[in-house]
């Protein structure tokens, strides 16, 4: 059941990411926010929580990591492919 949040909270924070940074397209790619959401939280999460002093627990702090590492892996992934296009 873990597993099953963690991968619907990714994509959460991925859409709301891409809705954020208004990707060119009105649908949201489900495959990038995936991706963008589980990197970012994971990277973003990780390094807010620790930063703040709260551990590896579930906090606010570890919540806006997630949703700013979320927006930066979307922005990176947006930018390779426009070079590729």
């Amino acid at each position: 059941m873990l597993i099953i949040g963690i991968l619907v909270f990714g994509m959460l924070v991925g859409a709301l990411a891409q809705l954020v940074l208004g990707q060119r397209t009105t649908t949201i790619d489900w495959t990038t926010a995936l991706i963008a959401g589980l990197v970012g939280s994971f990277v973003g999460g990780l390094l807010f929580s620790l930063i703040a002093g709260d551990g590896l627990a579930l906090r606010p702090s570890g919540m806006i990591g997630s949703f700013i590492g979320a927006v930066i892996v979307t922005a990176g992934l947006g930018a390779m492919q426009s070079r590729k296009g």
